[in-house]
C-alpha cells in the first residue's frame, strides 16, 4: 500500500505544511544515483522509474513507483549518497519534503513513523520476493505478469479488448523489472508478437491477447 494511504489526515496535514509541491516533465531526472542531496519526494501523481548501475555496468530498473509513494528515504535518513536514479515516465506531481523536519516529524507523529515502517517491510519482501522469483519462475511468466499490471495501473482500453500501455519503457527495462537479459525478453516479446499477443512500438506497447498473458502469468501470482 503507498505511504500515503497508511497516513491519516493529522499526518497528512502534517506533511503538507512541511513540504512544498513540485512538477517534472516526462523523463526528467527527480534524483541521480550518488548523488548528495537532502529531502525526500511525496509522488502525488504520475510515474517514476527506480534504475541503478550495477557492478557490471549496465543500468538495472529496480521498480516502478506511483501516486502515493514515497522517494528518497534511505539516503535521507542514513546521510549516504544516493543509491538509486528515479526516471518520470510521466508527467509527475510530488510533495518535496527536506529531510531535518521529515525525521522531526517522523519521531513526533506516530502515523508517519508506523507508515514509514510498512513501507520499508514492505519494500524488503519486494526485493526478496524478486530474488526467489527470478530463481524459480519462467520470465515468460514474470514479463507477462508485469504488462498485466502495467496495463491495470496505466493501461488505455483499445476496443477489442486490447489496452494501450504508452509509458517510455525500453526492452532493457523491462529485463530489469524481471530480473532477466535483454536478449531473453526481447526473444519473448518476437515469439508474441508472432502470435499477436502483443505489438510493440517506440515507447507503447498493445497487449491485444491478455487472456494469453494471464494463462501465461499465472505462474507468477
Amino acid at each position: 500500500m503507498p505511504f500515503w494511504s497508511l497516513l491519516d489526515e493529522d499526518a497528512r496535514a502534517t506533511l503538507l505544511r512541511i513540504g512544498r509541491p513540485v512538477g517534472f516533465p516526462a523523463k526528467d531526472t527527480l534524483m541521480r544515483q550518488y548523488d548528495l542531496t537532502d529531502h525526500l519526494l511525496l509522488v502525488r501523481r504520475g510515474c517514476v522509474k527506480v534504475s541503478a548501475n550495477s557492478a557490471a555496468g549496465y543500468q538495472a530498473v529496480l521498480a516502478i513507483r506511483n501516486a502515493g509513494d514515497l522517494l528518497g528515504e534511505q539516503a535521507a535518513f542514513d546521510g549516504g549518497p544516493r543509491s538509486a536514479t528515479l526516471t518520470a515516465l510521466t508527467r509527475v506531481e510530488a510533495l518535496w519534503l527536506p529531510a531535518a523536519p521529515f525525521r522531526d516529524a517522523a519521531r513526533a507523529t506516530p502515523a508517519i513513523a508506523l507508515a514509514l515502517q510498512q513501507v520499508l517491510s514492505a519494500r524488503l519482501r519486494e526485493a526478496d520476493g524478486h530474488r526467489a522469483a527470478a530463481g524459480s519462475e519462467a520470465v515468460q511468466a514474470r514479463l507477462a505478469a508485469l504488462l498485466l499490471d502495467l496495463g491495470a495501473e496505466y493501461g488505455r482500453p483499445e476496443g477489442n479488448g486490447s489496452v494501450l500501455i504508452a509509458l517510455p519503457l525500453s526492452q532493457d527495462d523491462f529485463a530489469g523489472l524481471v530480473l532477466s537479459s535483454r536478449r531473453t525478453v526481447s526473444r519473448v516479446f518476437e515469439q508474441w508478437r508472432g502470435r499477436g499477443w502483443v505489438t510493440t512500438g517506440r515507447e507503447r506497447l498493445t497487449i491485444d491477447r491478455p487472456d494469453e498473458l494471464k494463462r501465461i502469468g499465472m505462474g507468477a501470482a
